[in-house]
């Protein structure tokens, strides 16, 4: 990534093929290994224990795209990147905070739940609210956003899901490809995204750091404190700002 930031010109152009044009499959391959890391049981918590998994999504499509928009109308930064800002508020957390709700012993479970229900909602709510937010710096067209995750994201996981249900465990060598294969595309995309906006992230990335970080501390502390004032356990909570 260092490397791609200071060299951009390695990692825009090989034999021809921007590599750019790796950002969409790739994502789609790291969507299709979520996918079968999930199964139908990861929504069982909708109807066990309602409360928690209301209160956590409602939390993540509140607290992050509001707070993505008030730093972005702040910060004065250049409109593309102020809409940037409030999509990654508009976002789902993915896999990412499952590991940490492991690492911090919080409610796994309610944890993967979450991620499940809020990337299914996704598909309807980030282009929504990058409508009404977003909408405010750049134009965005929500119905092509909407075709897009369905592309990109909703056509994998379900994929993935069928693969889990009726595949899993009868090729052992490509269930243990699977993380692998996330992994290296992850690290592909923003090696790629690094190198194509080397220019911008040299110039305006020191405030773009400072803006990511009171975003993401911002979205912990409500997250976790709107949790306690509905009264839910200590795990649930932790679970909560993690997720948002």
């Amino acid at each position: 990534v260092s490397l791609s930031l200071f060299q951009p010109q390695l990692f825009i152009v090989w034999g021809g093929y921007k590599l750019t044009g790796l950002i969409v499959p790739l994502i789609q391959l790291i969507m299709f290994g979520m996918g079968t890391s999930m199964s139908m049981k990861d929504f069982a918590l909708v109807v066990q224990t309602p409360k928690g998994v209301i209160i956590g999504v409602v939390s993540q499509f509140a607290i992050m795209p509001t707070l993505g928009f008030l730093l972005a109308s702040i910060s004065k930064l250049p409109p593309e990147i102020a809409a940037g800002i409030i999509l990654i508020g508009c976002s789902p957390s993915g896999l990412a905070s499952n590991v940490m709700s492991y690492l911090a012993k919080a409610n796994l479970a309610l944890s993967v739940t979450l991620t499940s229900v809020s990337t299914i909602l996704a598909t309807f709510l980030t282009p929504f609210l990058m409508k009404v937010l977003g909408g405010q710096f750049i134009e965005i067209k929500a119905s092509d956003m909407f075709v897009h995750i369905l592309q990109i994201v909703i056509v994998p996981i379900v994929l993935g899901l069928l693969f889990n249900k009726y595949i899993k465990g009868k090729t052992t060598w490509l269930d243990k490809l699977m993380p692998t294969l996330s992994m290296f595309g992850i690290a592909t995309i923003i090696i790629v995204i690094t190198a194509a906006g080397s220019k911008s992230l040299l110039t305006i990335g020191p405030l773009l750091i400072l803006v990511s970080f009171i975003h993401n501390t911002s979205g912990y502390l409500f997250g976790y404190w709107l949790g306690r004032v509905f009264k839910l356990g200590e795990k649930d909570c932790r679970t909560i700002a993690i997720e948002v």
